[in-house]
Formats: C-alpha cells, structure tokens, sequence
C-alpha cells in the first residue's frame, strides 16, 4: 500500500514539474521543499499532505511511515496492535490528522455543536510554585488545580470526560466607508457538564483551532539570530509595532529558549509540539511528556490500562516529527496575474508586512538537508504582536499576554478552502474569510486594518487575490 502511494504521489510531482517547466516559475515559498500547483490538482483536497520533492527516495519512506502514525488512529489499551494503544483516559481526539483536517487547519464548532478540531486552554492566574515540567506544557501558567491545563472532552468507554465544550455566536455588522457592507462574529465559549467538579470563576480559557502543518520544519529551522534581529520590544524605531520573542521552557534541554509554533509561539520545536499534541490532544505519553498527572479528583482514572511507558515510543515520536518537518509547501500561484501584482502593491502599502515579513533564508540543519540553507516566503515573523481588545483572550502564555499572539504565516492560505472547505481563520477560528481576519486586526496592526478598510472596493478585492494567491 505504502508503495503504491509512494509510487503514485512522485509520478505526481514529476508531471507537475513538467507541467510547470511550460510557464513562468512562480516564486517557491517553500525553496526546495515547494511544489507547483496545477490545474490537474483543482479538485483535490490533499495539497498540503504531499513529501517535500527534495526528499530521497530513501528519506520518502520515513515520511510515510510517519503519515501513518499521524493518519492513524489511537485506541484503548490493551489490543493487539501494541504500537497505537493508550488512548485516553481522557482526551481530544484520537488522531493527529482528526484536528489537522488533511495537514490544513481545524473549524470552530457551530452552535451547540460539540468541539472536534478546536480545544481550549485554561488555567488560572498564580503560575509561583508550579514544577518546570508542568510549566513546560501549561505555557508558564498555572494550570487549574483539577482539570490542568486544557479541556478534555472526550474520555475512553465508562469514564467521564471533563467536560462538554461548544461555541455559541454573536453576529456584528458594519459597513466600509463605500457604502458596502460587512458582518463579523464573535464566539462565545460554552463550558458544561464538568465531570470533576466546578471549573471555578477564576479560570481563564482560550479556544484555539488546529493550525496547517505545510512549513514548520522550515519555520523549525530559521536562525534564531533571525527572529531576534526582527524583534523591537520597546517599538525603538517609533513605528507602532513591538514585535517581541516569546521564552519558553525547552522540555529536553531544560532551558529558557525562543518560542517558534503555537498560537502564542509557546512550542520551541516541532518534536516538543508534536510530543505536547500527543499528550495533551490525544492522551498519550512520550518520552518527553511522560506522565499524566491526574489531579486528585480524577484517580479514579488512575490504574486503568495504558499502552507501555512511554505510549508513544522515541522511534514513533521521531517519525512522526519527520513526517510534520517534510511537508511540501505549495508554492505561490498567479503570482503574475495584475491584479496580484496589484494586491501586493497594497499589502506593502498598508505595511503588512511589517509583521508577516515575506522572506527568509533557512539555517543548516545537519538532520535535515532538505531544509537547510532554503530561501523561503512563509510571511511571519514568528514574533509576538498586541491585536488588540478584540481579538484578546485574556489567558497569558509564558511572556505572552492575553492580547499578544504569534504572526500567522500566510503560505498556503488560499488554498485553505480548497483543502478544508472551509476558511476559519484566526485563533478561534471566527474570521470566515479573509477580509473579515483583517478586520479583526487591531493594537499594533490596526494601523493595517485602517488602511485596508479606506481602500476602494476594487483595491480591496485586490488585496485579497494576492493573499489568495499564496
């Protein structure tokens, strides 16, 4: 089965080489690791779950080995199938693929609907005296002295979850200065049916759905001297924006270091997120992450069957931080088109990209020379950033405060329909377009949003089509 696919997949990329040789090369945001998108592929939803082309034949097979551990799906233990039990007690999901629909991102749920590929963070506000390892995985908060610090609404048959999780919405309309019309919305967080106690009134919660997958080794492998030379925490160049580094706990170094993945650049690596998703979404130990901590009022689902220790093996754990690592990254389309041209003109304008910074060139990484020394468009800057009062969730992670949130890269955002039927943007996943994420924009990037919301209707579709184009 593995080779079939493996077969079929570089037939794939060896036509769309082809295929692509006969027009203008786009730019690669990915370097090396891009891949043209042609018209062959205009129904497919499996854009960004392709192996970078500048993989071997032999570093292929790792890649898939890991897509079947990120596929698959976990289950109780014991069962016969030893390298995928342990689900549970409690959890999220039982597969990383369940949140990361087709390696793009997750959806909020409707209303009333329970919660698949969203989960919320919680914790409460005194982080003095909690253990470095239980910092590492809260995100230098406190977690809540019963349910930690994410909720977890699923639990294996016979137990209780923690607790029912769903959205409900307020609409909130508004109009452009030419006359056209526009609705945003806002969710609500529904927390009910709490399986261990009361969840208290002190407890700060923040609902985030899944990320793409597409970049983040290359993401994983810019120099940190890189981000660094981008940050200005004290805004000394006085223009509005103070883009500052979020330090976080490196659970294998046991060290303070920069923070590069998660909504609030709280993961420094993509082996330590993967680990941390294992655990906190799935249930499942690591050697990283290798115990469940239950608080006082959940051992009664202590005792119960577990799938070894650790669930989750080094070899698995490093085969499915390949698989995430190797990802192709679309590379940009109608890049030539006016009015993309136009759109960027307008991007800059409205000094976009001051944050979703457009370029960089990869560091050398010796595991991975695929994605090493790689010029690169993944417009971040893997910075933290003030959005202001509406888009704030009050929950601070590490040296991240409750209006702060990492630069989202843009790569591969507008195909995120096209791979997930759906464009929920933003960390809750409120914005269903693209427009209505730039009109959410405010604090450091509502000079942006301004400008954006002066432009003429013709600029404005402008503006998008070039971030469709991406």
């Amino acid at each position: 089965m593995n080779k079939m696919k493996h077969n079929g997949i570089l037939f794939f990329i060896l036509l769309l080489t082809a295929t692509s040789a006969l027009t203008a090369a786009p730019p690669l945001s990915g370097g090396g690791t891009s891949f043209v998108v042609s018209k062959f592929q205009a129904d497919s939803r499996g854009l960004f779950s392709l192996p970078a082309p500048n993989l071997s034949l032999v570093r292929r097979d790792n890649f898939f080995i890991g897509d079947s551990f990120f596929r698959g799906a976990w289950i109780t233990a014991p069962a016969s199938t030893a390298a995928r039990d342990g689900l549970g007690p409690i959890f999220n999901t039982n597969s990383c693929q369940t949140c990361h629909i087709k390696d793009g991102r997750g959806h909020p749920p409707d209303t009333e609907e329970e919660m698949i590929s969203t989960l919320v963070r919680i914790s409460v506000p005194d982080a003095e005296g909690a253990a470095p390892e239980i910092l590492a995985r809260s995100g230098g908060v406190t977690p809540h002295p019963v349910y930690g610090d994410q909720i977890q609404n699923r639990a294996i048959l016979g137990h209780a979850p923690e607790a029912n999780v769903s959205f409900t919405w307020e609409t909130i309309p508004g109009k452009f200065p030419d006359g056209q019309t526009f609705s945003l919305r806002r969710p609500s967080l529904v927390v009910s049916n709490p399986g261990y106690g009361d969840f208290g009134a002190a407890t700060r919660y923040s609902p985030r759905v899944a990320q793409p997958m597409i970049g983040v080794g290359l993401l994983d492998t810019i120099k940190t001297a890189d981000i660094e030379a981008l940050a200005d925490p004290d805004d000394t160049d006085g223009d509005g924006i103070s883009g500052r580094i979020n330090q976080v706990w490196d659970v294998q170094t046991k060290t303070v270091v920069s923070g590069r993945f998660g909504w609030k650049a709280e993961q420094p690596t993509v082996r330590q997120q993967v680990a941390a998703a294992f655990f906190g979404d799935i249930g499942i130990t690591t050697t990283l992450f290798p115990s469940m901590h239950l608080t006082e009022p959940q051992k009664i689902l202590s005792g119960l069957p577990h799938g070894g220790h650790p669930e989750v093996s080094d070899e698995i754990l490093n085969f499915v931080t390949f698989y995430s690592k190797t990802l192709a990254v679309p590379a940009q389309r109608s890049h030539d088109n006016p009015v993309v041209v136009a759109g960027r003109s307008l991007f800059l304008e409205a000094k976009c990209h001051t944050c979703h910074v457009e370029t960089f060139t990869t560091g050398k990484d010796n595991e991975f020379p695929e994605l090493s020394l790689q010029e690169i468009h993944p417009y971040t800057d893997l910075l933290l950033h003030d959005l202001g009062e509406g888009l704030a969730d009050e929950r601070p992670v590490y040296s991240a405060d409750g209006q702060e949130w990492r630069t989202a890269p843009l790569w591969g955002i507008g195909l995120a329909a096209l791979v997930n039927q759906n464009s929920n943007f933003l960390h809750d996943g409120r914005a269903r377009t693209l427009e209505e994420a730039i009109l959410w924009h405010g604090g450091e990037a509502e000079v942006s949003r301004n400008t954006y919301f002066k432009m003429t209707a013709g600029d404005r579709r402008k503006l998008i089509a070039f971030l469709e184009s991406l």
